[in-house]
């Protein structure tokens, strides 16, 4: 199937061979475009658009000008004045503000009457005077020394009736002589050959009673019907277009206006696209072959025929159709249309599966994203054509699917996905088979099963007949969808991209323009953050806060807007160049600077595409195709842009950073995730809880500790003094780690298993709660004592395990670890392996450690006052 019938189906489906959709659809458009909310700019034949326009502009952008745009956006005289003072370094926001604005130009032909016969039109040149006056004015001034006053020769003069509208069918100008022509046409049907063989006497400007003569009246007509209407700059004519396809231009033309972001469209791209459905006597715009347009009436016409879905299809029609519209949910994608076709999926029942989970999750409260939904798709496509391939009757029986065919399904895609086999199903925007790895492998397992389990719970396969085997069969890939995790730079890569010279050629060679690609590739290495990130910033992004030089960004995958994190003073100083850049290019644009609100929310490095205002970023891939480009002159082998924050998560990491500071610091949901962006060996492993939290590399003073408080945590010189490496050999014990060799080899103990007052002894983080709970039950042991006497007692024999507890948990705590060793569930076997065992601390240094505090407490409760009083 072609590309251009893939993305028609659904409207071509139900147009062909039937008139009945034609007259509904034209009653739904008329009456839209009969109400009060439809703009009355597009309601006529003849759309004129004003001067000023910004959607549909054609005028020229030195304020004040009258003339239509020749190339680019100046008329043809302002050009070449363009063209001239560029070359000595006047900017644009200068030109703009010092051209002479030009009223009409006298040559234009057709918007204008005589000014004697107002039923004549205007001939081209200095004076707007029919042809048969400018003659007689001609000869007046002939005649006279002394020159005549236009007004007062005109008041003399009376009007002529006029010839008529021009005979071409399409064309509304008033034709200029009794050959019924407008002045265009008449130079077109000389040009022609004049069939038919209509002509006029050539003394006819002075005998008003003069006829066309033709030698075959027929063939002139059939002229006149085929020519088309003359271009003219703020004119788009819809004369002899079908009235269901004018209304559809003209509902199109509208509905583009009230999209949030619209884009700038050529008046003429617009008439290239009336004009072939004029040529075709199409009867909609769906019946129009787009592969005979240029790139930009191609986007125009697939933008109308979207919002014509929009209008033509309900949502419970969509369905049918085999395609669903977000926008009929209320959700807008960001750069996408919103249509997702589900026709590639050749079995109606899976198709309606689809479409029914498409439906639910667009209908939730948190909508995925667009690429989500495109992972959705693949899924569900790639099952439906195996099916297509494989299955009995095409798969379009559900109840003869058995477990079998589940298993044939899964081993295709794993066999595809280990040899790079292309797909059976998915194409590429080249026009090639999409290529199966193990990444669209694995989203395709999980999505199948997802989407099949929930049919299921929902009883949608019972209906069907579809075999409960056939559903749980599909495996769940789980993790295993990216083995691999991106590598840090190479130390003689990140020199060669931290290169001056090599960074010049980034913007010398791949960015000509000066957009931003140098500014971002800084951005991201040297503060690690995202790629999306950094391309979002909008222009008020920096600033200083108490003197430190800070940036704001949204990080919106983790769902943390306007984070703030330090800089170094000389990217902000890049970036406050680059503000200027902004600032200057918005300046040239429009001929003004902007302020307040407006300048905040501009884009820091804004994108020409879809962007009249500068409030829309270049795109991610914008940015990609020149780091790709400028990477491989670099000849340093494969490498990208997301490799910059694996290498500063592991430089942070081994300048003192821990993984919590880590996943802060780069804004990831989970230790998980900060993990697979530290590569490590085996030695930075033993030592990665022997760190604190510090300040990032792009902050004033690096190193600096952010977190956990002095004065209840052990420094980290403090705490790695008394720690104890447990990579030797040990043995458990009660609330605790024996490392006397003697009996971890399987001995006796000497000390007859006295393991609390052994100095062999030693604690865990995963020991925490286990002390916590021996404290609060001596605490219930004394508060239950029969009298003063014993209760201190008791207090006085726990006193040493207690600043033992106070110890473990100040250690933990300048080690960064004292909420993860609170949240240890031993319940857990997971939690055996986790990090909070990787560190333990003898007993009689836990006890030193905790000694501070208890005096600092005891001194705090050692007073003169009343006990009842201190109570209360």
């Amino acid at each position: 199937m072609k590309r251009r019938d893939a993305f028609l189906l659904p409207l071509l489906t139900s147009h062909q061979n039937d008139t009945r959709p034609g007259r509904d659809r034209l009653e739904i458009l008329t009456a839209l475009t009969s109400a009060p909310s439809f703009d009355p700019l597009f309601r006529d034949d003849i759309i004129q658009i004003p001067q000023g326009h910004q959607i549909y502009r054609w005028f020229c952008r030195v304020p004040g000008c009258e003339r239509a745009t020749g190339l680019g956006d100046f008329c043809h005289t302002h050009r070449e004045d363009w063209l001239a003072v560029t070359k000595k370094g006047v900017s644009r926001s200068t030109f703009l503000r010092t051209a002479e604005p030009l009223g009409q130009s006298t040559d234009q032909y057709g918007n204008f009457s005589c000014l004697i016969c107002p039923e004549r039109p205007a001939r081209p040149g200095e004076y707007r005077l029919c042809e048969l006056h400018f003659n007689k004015w001609s000869r007046a001034q002939v005649g006279n020394e002394t020159a005549l006053d236009l007004d007062e020769w005109g008041a003399d003069q009376f009007p002529l009736p006029g010839f008529g509208v021009c005979m071409v069918r399409v064309c509304p100008l008033l034709a200029d002589s009794p050959l019924g022509l407008c002045r265009r046409h008449g130079n077109a049907y000389r040009r022609a050959g004049s069939p038919g063989g209509a002509s006029i006497s050539q003394e006819w400007w002075c005998d008003d009673r003069s006829a066309a003569s033709h030698t075959d009246r027929n063939q002139f007509q059939e002229w006149c019907n085929a020519e088309i209407a003359v271009a003219l700059p703020a004119q788009l004519n819809l004369h002899g277009l079908r009235p269901l396809t004018q209304k559809e231009i003209q509902w199109g033309m509208f509905a583009h206006t009230q999209r949030q972001r619209p884009a700038r469209w050529d008046v003429t791209a617009l008439r290239m696209i009336v004009n072939a459905c004029r040529e075709t006597d199409a009867t909609s715009i769906i019946d129009l072959d787009i592969s005979s347009l240029t790139k930009t009436a191609t986007g125009i016409t697939k933008e109308i025929l979207h919002e014509l879905r929009l209008v033509y299809f309900t949502r419970e029609e969509t369905k049918e159709a085999g395609f669903i519209e977000t926008r009929h949910f209320g959700v807008s994608l960001n750069q996408r249309l919103g249509h997702i076709s589900l026709t590639a999926i050749p079995q109606r029942w899976l198709r309606d599966i689809a479409w029914d989970y498409f439906a639910g999750i667009l209908s939730s409260p948190r909508c995925p994203s667009a690429h989500k939904l495109d992972q959705l798709r693949r899924a569900m496509t790639e099952l439906g054509a195996f099916l297509e391939v494989d299955a009995p009757g095409g798969g379009h029986d559900p109840a003869v699917l058995t477990k079998e065919h589940a298993d044939r399904f899964v081993a295709d895609q794993r066999h595809r996905g280990e040899h790079a086999l292309p797909s059976l199903a998915m194409v590429r925007s080249d026009g090639k088979p999409s290529i199966v790895t193990i990444g669209t492998r694995s989203i395709v397992f999980n999505h199948t099963r997802k989407i099949l389990r929930k049919a299921m719970d929902d009883g949608v396969t019972d209906t069907l007949g579809l075999a409960r085997e056939f559903v749980v069969a599909l495996p769940n890939a789980g993790a295993t969808a990216y083995p691999k995790r991106r590598r840090p730079f190479p130390d003689e890569v990140a020199r060669a991209l931290a290169d001056e010279h090599n960074l010049a050629e980034l913007t010398r060679v791949h960015d000509p323009h000066d957009e931003g690609a140098r500014d971002i590739w800084e951005i991201i290495v040297t503060t690690g953050r995202r790629l999306g990130e950094v391309t979002e910033l909008r222009w008020n992004c920096i600033g200083r806060l108490n003197g430190l030089a800070m940036l704001w960004h949204d990080q919106t995958k983790v769902g943390n807007y306007d984070a703030a994190i330090r800089i170094p003073d000389s990217l902000f100083a890049r970036i406050a160049e680059r503000q200027r850049k902004t600032l200057s290019r918005f300046a040239d644009e429009h001929g003004y600077t902007p302020a307040g609100k407006e300048r905040d929310g501009l884009a820091l490095f804004p994108t020409n595409y879809r962007s009249t205002d500068g409030t829309i970023a270049l795109s991610r891939p914008w940015f990609y195709s020149r780091f790709r480009a400028w990477v491989a002159a670099l000849e340093v082998g494969h490498c990208v842009p997301h490799q910059a924050r694996h290498t500063l998560a592991t430089s942070l990491l081994r300048k003192g950073a821990t993984l919590t500071h880590i996943r802060r610091y780069l804004g990831h949901v989970s230790d998980r995730m900060a993990e697979h962006y530290v590569h490590l060996s085996n030695t930075d492993l033993e030592n990665v809880l022997e760190h604190v939290w510090v300040a990032g590399p792009g902050t004033a003073a690096p190193g600096e500790l952010l977190a956990g408080n002095s004065s209840d945590a052990l420094t980290k010189e403090q705490a790695l003094a008394i720690a104890v490496d447990l990579a030797r050999r040990s043995t458990p014990a009660e609330g605790g780690f024996c490392t006397f060799q003697p009996v971890v080899d399987g001995g006796a103990c000497p000390w007859n298993l006295d393991c609390h007052n052994c100095d062999k002894f030693v604690l865990s983080g995963a020991d925490l709660l286990y002390w916590r709970r021996k404290r609060e039950q001596w605490r219930l042991l004394a508060e239950g004592a029969p009298d003063d006497a014993t209760a201190e007692y008791l207090h006085r024999y726990f006193e040493p395990t207690a600043r033992a507890i106070d110890g473990l948990e100040k250690a933990l705590a300048g080690l960064g670890l004292l909420d993860d060793a609170l949240a240890l569930d031993l319940r857990k076997p997971q939690d055996y392996f986790h990090r909070v065992w990787s560190t333990a601390f003898r007993a009689a240094d836990l006890v030193d450690a905790g000694d501070e505090e208890q005096s600092e407490y005891s001194d705090t409760c050692t007073t003169d006052d009343d006990p009842e009083q201190d109570i209360a």
